[in-house]
């Protein structure tokens, strides 16, 4: 029996694994199905059989087509995307003919942005910004600022994917960088136009990787390092007990470098219209000068950013000295089911892990068991949920917490179809995460597998006695002060520590096996603590097809028995986490903001305003589709007792509306006729409805007063 079975994240201990399952059925193992086959799911009344269609999975997950297509709306959805954006928010309008500018620099984070106190960008939420503006038809173009980038090369694939979905819309799409190198250059070249001033520094002299080696180092320290590793390519290992490097380690950095390099240049040649043989002979000269970029074709022209600004001047509307324009932060608030994107009854939740994994609490930034279990054990339970994707991003950590994890992805995987999507990084315990789910995706790009352990101490005798420091430790029990640091390793602690080793690699190891459906040998063949890029560990088992987010999404559908081309909502779950410090900076702008929201002139204008002519707002704060009203007398009445609240202003939006609604819910009948606002709590996608079919929308939790 579990020591805890409840919802809260807080609230999942240490120990999960003897929960009994309660799906009635087996996962069926990756690839090992073909044809039609029912399963059980879990749903809104118990469990029901649905029927997977497992060579349209297979089809999925071989195809070599983009997994974000453009596909043109009907007239009949252009007519209706029309209609609600004329009836949009008014924060969420802006002016046609206008160009949608993004800035593109440092590191992207994987998940959402909080509301408040959030700096940087999001991959998921640029990725949204671009399927919104193909569909936009106030829309005309994109530009792109690319600046010096801090992310891996999967992240930069899964962005110009979606680059090359906005370019099939048929709209123009520019980029613009002053500095960079490889990476910089390969997401610039994904819009068809490319400027640079003459000035640039875009540095295209191909790619390296190295080394550290740290064993002399600590020899000259007093210090010993005492490691042991199982899996020969498992670098970490190296770094600590070698000066140079190992055959093993120099063939698997090899073979990536080869990869990453392959993958720049055959996607450089395609979009820039040139032979690989030419990129490799423009990578040999090092060229410097930005002038030969542009007459050879590398680059469309030189322009600096004021130049780039009075292009663009021409191709939107509005003022000829003006460029009409909207940005990140302002396009991130319009809603994608204005577009028909995210619009279905059924839903699939993405759950987005991303940094080290440790074994802390709920609250800690980066991966925690407690945190991700409890995320997991909501959506087992949440009924609108058909279907899960577990999106990774790790390089591993905590050996336990990665276990806890695995267990709980297992049990999720018996309820409910769960798809793990690969995001730069997901290898040793990253992996871990993602093989317990029923098909793994990855980009061709990411770097992931590492089944290997490597554990260890540093004995420090050396340097105690450089330094004057004495250390004495009584202790009792064999192994009491196996991991003590003032001496080295004694014959029989050292034995234990390689049998521990050995017995979390074995375990791991099997797993993996298990997970994948292989057997412990042919798994220890590609184990051994190597790592692969994407593409790599689709040819040898370790992920079942290649794409990101969008390509595990529709995989989730088909296990899930959703009928290829029906519509769903796509739920994010989680969101980046804002330090104390940027909630600080953040909290004088939101209160006031919220402040002005909450004021009888602003709940009047803005709210009552943006709803004409509705005639009522509906609040489900059971999250059951089901609608409680409130009419416009009762939002009058809310309107005048919002100065009230305005004392509460420096709480959240989530905090506040709920408060304000309270009072105005109960009772008050809905009327049948007008177009309906919807707010729902905790979802992405909102009802609506009414006799004049008009209807508007708002996203996520109480993003009405966003």
């Amino acid at each position: 029996m579990a020591l805890s079975t409840e919802d809260d994240a807080s609230a999942v201990t240490a120990t999960v694994a003897a929960e009994a399952p309660a799906a009635p059925a087996e996962r069926v193992p990756p690839n090992s199905a073909t044809g039609t086959a029912e399963r059980k799911v879990k749903g809104k009344k118990g469990y029901e059989t649905v029927t997977v269609d497992y060579d349209r999975v297979r089809d999925l997950l071989a195809s070599s087509e983009t997994d974000v297509p453009f596909v043109a709306p009907s007239g009949a959805e252009a007519f209706w995307t029309k209609l609600k954006l004329a009836f949009a928010l008014p924060w969420r309008r802006f002016k046609g003919e206008s160009v949608l500018v993004l800035k593109v620099g440092g590191s992207l984070s994987d998940k959402q942005l909080p509301r408040f106190g959030a700096k940087g960008q999001s991959l998921p939420e640029l990725a949204m910004a671009l399927r919104k503006a193909a569909l936009d038809p106030r829309v005309v173009g994109v530009a792109v600022k690319v600046e010096p980038l801090s992310v891996g090369w999967a992240k930069l694939q899964e962005l110009s994917a979606h680059l090359d979905h906005f370019r099939a819309s048929g709209k123009f799409s520019m980029s613009y960088l002053e500095l960079g190198g490889e990476k910089e250059y390969y997401l610039a070249s994904a819009c068809d136009e490319v400027y640079v001033p003459e000035s640039a520094s875009l540095s295209l002299r191909g790619l390296s990787v190295s080394g550290s080696f740290l064993r002399e180092a600590f020899e000259k320290a007093g210090v010993e390092p005492e490691v042991r590793r199982i899996g020969k390519y498992k670098s970490a290992g190296d770094q600590l007990l070698r000066r140079d490097m190992s055959e093993p380690q120099r063939e698997q950095l090899t073979a990536l470098l080869d990869d990453i390099f392959a993958e720049f240049v055959s996607r450089v040649a395609a979009r820039r219209g040139k032979t690989e043989a030419e990129v490799l002979e423009l990578i040999d000269r090092g060229e410097y000068d930005m002038a030969a970029l542009a007459r050879e074709g590398w680059v469309t022209g030189l322009r600096y950013e004021t130049d780039v600004e009075d292009l663009l001047k021409g191709r939107t509307g509005g003022k000829e000295d003006q460029v009409r324009q909207v940005g990140y932060k302002k396009y991130r608030k319009v809603s994608p089911t204005a577009f028909g994107i995210g619009a279905g009854k059924k839903a699939v939740a993405v759950v987005r892990a991303s940094g080290g994994i440790t074994n802390g609490s709920a609250s800690d930034q980066g991966i925690t068991a407690k945190k991700v279990i409890g995320q997991l054990r909501r959506l087992r339970k949440d009924p609108r949920v058909a279907a899960v994707v577990l999106r990774v991003d790790s390089p591993g950590g905590d050996a336990l917490a990665s276990d806890l994890m695995w267990d709980e992805i297992r049990r999720m995987s018996k309820e409910k179809p769960i798809v793990a999507s690969m995001a730069d990084t997901a290898a040793s315990g990253g992996y871990y995460m993602a093989m317990g789910c029923e098909r793994i995706v990855a980009e061709p790009l990411t770097i992931t597998g590492s089944v290997g352990v490597v554990t260890g101490k540093f004995n420090l005798e050396g340097l105690y006695g450089k330094i004057g420091l004495a250390k004495e430790v009584i202790s009792r029990g064999k192994y009491a002060q196996v991991l003590s640091d003032n001496r080295a390793l004694s014959d029989a602690e050292a034995e234990l520590f390689d049998r521990q080793a050995r017995f979390a690699y074995e375990s791991f190891r099997n797993k993996a096996a298990a997970s994948r459906g292989k057997t412990d040998e042919d798994m220890e063949e590609v184990a051994q603590g190597r790592v692969w890029t994407g593409r790599a560990a689709l040819g040898i088992g370790l992920v079942d097809g290649l794409g990101g987010v969008a390509r595990a999404v529709e995989v989730a559908k088909a296990l899930a028995g959703i009928e290829d081309g029906e519509r769903v909502r796509v739920l994010e779950v989680s969101k980046a986490e804002a330090s104390p410090l940027q909630l600080l900076q953040g909290g004088a702008a939101a209160a006031a903001a919220l402040a002005g929201a909450l004021s009888p002139e602003g709940l009047r204008d803005g709210l009552l305003g943006a709803m004409q002519p509705a005639d009522a707002l509906l609040w489900d704060d059971e999250g059951d589709d089901g609608a409680d009203g409130a009419g416009l007398a009762a939002l009058a009445a809310l309107a005048a007792r919002s100065a009230l609240a305005g004392a509460a202003a420096g709480g959240s939006a989530q905090a506040v509306l709920p408060q304000l609604l309270g009072g105005a819910v109960a009772g008050v009948p809905v009327p049948a006729a007008g177009a309906v606002l919807a707010v729902m709590e905790g979802a992405d996608e909102l009802v609506g409805g009414g006799a004049a079919g008009a209807v508007v929308r708002a996203e996520g939790d109480m993003d009405i007063l966003a």
